[in-house]
């Protein structure tokens, strides 16, 4: 259900937003609006001095606080101007929607940890066998784990399911052995992957299980949780890392890429399936969120850390006109993307 997509919307944007906002109270920086969505507003109400705006346009939200830009006038209450901040209180201000997005995700992974929660497994473990498969010749049984491949040339520590398959494929019609942990004991067995395996079965005739379920006590899942936050923001970041090298090379595979409309039915499907899994993709997508605002691009926070970086570094002011230009066309780019990925979502989902 749409519904859905916009309760995760609300909650992600509601996040980032309120990490900026309490941060900038904190720093004496006067909040003139909190915005949840973009203009045009649809409701708005004022406490003290801050606006707080519900807007038509719900893929986003804003902190506009005094001073933001050199280029606005700052005439009363210099010491409450953003831009007359030390460069640690402005950093502060603008990576506290990221952080805010991390801790989200960390709060919902941990949550989930309690529930038990399938999640891709970190080890190459064996869930079947196939009859008369060179693994059930050679003695491999169900739950065993692969922790290495030996073959002529080299001994290969298998960490993941991928890896050891492309290893099996490369080593078809050869004689390997696999060290393998078996009760806690290790063994090793010499076998020869096939090199024309039967229909639906591979070289050496195992299923290998992808998924595993983890779950821990409420005061372990936090330190579990933290861990799974980190490793997953990391993946992202290397995701990110080679989509990027793939598009300056002209050879990126952008149909992993989903735009609002994209997600909204990735979300949509998740909590057709249960509450866990939406709540696993809303911490999913906070992560995404928080490395996607930290990049070094106009008009996301990481953009306006390096003009905070620049002053800190140079002692000199960024130029009000060039810094006002600079993050307009960001944003009106950021929005052509927005709108590109849109139109493919909407050909690979309804046309």
């Amino acid at each position: 259900m749409i519904i859905d997509f916009f309760i995760a919307l609300f909650i992600l944007v509601l996040i980032h937003e309120l990490g900026h906002f309490l941060v900038a109270k904190l720093a004496n920086i006067k909040v003139e609006e909190f915005g949840i969505g973009f203009p045009p507003a649809l409701l708005k109400f004022k406490t003290k001095e801050t606006v707080y705006s519900i807007n038509a346009i719900p893929l986003g939200g804003f902190v506009k606080v005094y001073g933001e830009e050199y280029n606005e006038k700052v005439t009363k209450d210099k010491n409450r101007a953003f831009i007359n901040k030390k460069p640690w209180q402005k950093i502060a201000v603008l990576t506290a929607g990221v952080i805010g997005n991390f801790l989200l995700g960390w709060v919902l992974i941990s949550f989930l940890f309690t529930q038990g929660v399938p999640l891709p497994t970190t080890k190459v473990e064996i869930e079947n066998i196939a009859k008369a498969s060179p693994a059930e010749t050679a003695g491999i049984k169900s739950k065993d784990i692969i922790k290495a491949v030996k073959t002529n040339e080299k001994t290969v520590y298998v960490e993941s399911v991928p890896e050891f398959i492309e290893i099996i494929n490369e080593n078809k019609g050869k004689p390997i052995t696999l060290i393998i942990e078996r009760n806690k004991k290790e063994l090793s067995i010499t076998t020869i992957p096939r090199e024309n395996p039967p229909k639906d079965q591979g070289a050496l005739g195992v299923v290998l299980k992808t998924f595993e379920i983890k779950k821990y006590n409420w005061y372990q899942a936090p330190y579990y949780g933290l861990i799974e936050s980190y490793n997953t923001t990391v993946m992202i970041v290397l995701s990110l890392k080679n989509l990027i090298i793939e598009s300056l090379a002209g050879q990126a595979d952008t149909k992993n890429l989903a735009g609002p409309i994209g997600i909204a039915k990735i979300v949509s499907d998740a909590s057709a399936v249960g509450l866990n899994y939406y709540l696993y993709v809303v911490a999913i997508l906070s992560f995404n969120l928080a490395v996607v605002n930290i990049l070094p691009f106009p008009a996301l926070d990481g953009g306006r850390i390096v003009f905070v970086l620049y002053e800190w570094i140079t002692g000199n002011k960024v130029n009000k006109k060039v810094e006002h230009w600079v993050n307009a066309a960001g944003f009106a780019i950021l929005i052509t993307l927005v709108i590109i990925i849109s139109i493919e979502d909407i050909k690979r989902f309804f046309l």
